[in-house]
């Protein structure tokens, strides 16, 4: 299943209600299974990104579904990156080679 890198920021209602974070975390999770997206990971993260998921989502269309419903709440904004494993690698280099 693809794999995605997601980059949150707290909008101003975010930080504003930054104690329920956990539990906006938690709410994700049941919302993302709804749709068979998988959260592998969250940190919560100092610097320019204030927190770092990892999640697994059968195609592109599903993951961007279960982050728009995520933003809409209004408490994050998301940058996602597709990554790929050391296989899927493999494959994509091969298909590039010839």
């Amino acid at each position: 299943m693809p794999t995605y890198v997601s980059l949150f920021n707290w909008t101003d209602q975010g930080i504003r209600n930054y104690k329920d974070t956990a539990k906006r975390a938690e709410a994700f999770v049941s919302a993302a299974q709804k749709l068979e997206v998988k959260l592998l990971s969250i940190y919560w993260t100092v610097g320019p990104y204030d927190l770092v998921a990892i999640v697994e989502a059968p195609d592109d269309e599903t993951a961007t579904a279960a982050l728009l419903q995520l933003g809409g709440v209004g408490n994050v904004r998301t940058t996602t990156l597709r990554a790929f494993g050391r296989e899927e690698m493999e494959r994509i280099i091969g298909k590039a080679a010839g």
